[in-house]
C-alpha cells in the first residue's frame, strides 16, 4: 500500500501539508506587503507635494538693497525684501525711491524703465509714475512705497 494513512484522505504526508500551508502564508504575506509599499511609493510623494511645506520667514525690518556706487542715475534695482521683492530706483535726479516690486493688479513683478522714467508691470501693461502712484493699466492701487537711508555706500530700506 501507498504512505496513506487512515485519517489522511489527500494523498499527501501531513508534513507537506504543513511545509505548503506555511510557504503559501509566507508567500501571501510576502505579496501582502510589497502591495503595501509599492502603494506607500506612490501616495506619500503625492501626500507631499501637495502639502506645503512650513516657512518660517524671519521679520525683516531693514535690508541693504545695494551699493550707491552700483546704481547709477536713472537706473534700478529688484531686491529682496524678506520673501518679497523691492524694486530701488536712483533718478535721473539723483533721489532714491524704493517700492514694493509686487504690482497691486495681479502680483507680477514691475521693472523700471528708465526710457519712460516710469514703473512697469509686464503682465498686463500696468504704470506707475515714480511717486508709485498708478497711472495707466488696471492696477487698482498704487505701490507700497519704503523709506530709504544711506549709510556710506550702502542703501538701506526700511519697512515703513
Amino acid at each position: 500500500m501507498s504512505n496513506i494513512t487512515a485519517g489522511n484522505t489527500t494523498g499527501t504526508r501531513p508534513d507537506r501539508t504543513v511545509e505548503l500551508t506555511s510557504r503559501r502564508r509566507f508567500l501571501d504575506y510576502l505579496l501582502g506587503t510589497s502591495a503595501l509599499a509599492t502603494l506607500a511609493a506612490i501616495v506619500y510623494p503625492i501626500i507631499r507635494f501637495m502639502a506645503p511645506p512650513h516657512v518660517v520667514e524671519a521679520i525683516q525690518n531693514s535690508v541693504v538693497a545695494a551699493k550707491l556706487s552700483e546704481l547709477p542715475p536713472n537706473s534700478a534695482k529688484i531686491f529682496k525684501f524678506g520673501s518679497k521683492p523691492g524694486l530701488l530706483i536712483r533718478t535721473a535726479s539723483g533721489e532714491l525711491k524704493a517700492f514694493s516690486a509686487v504690482c497691486t493688479h495681479l502680483e507680477c513683478i514691475v521693472q523700471y524703465r528708465p526710457d519712460t522714467k516710469q514703473i512697469w508691470c509686464a503682465c498686463h501693461n500696468g504704470q506707475y509714475n515714480l511717486n508709485g502712484e498708478n497711472i495707466g493699466g488696471p492696477p487698482p492701487r498704487p505701490l507700497a512705497e519704503y523709506p530709504v537711508n544711506k549709510r556710506g555706500d550702502d542703501v538701506v530700506v526700511n519697512r515703513a
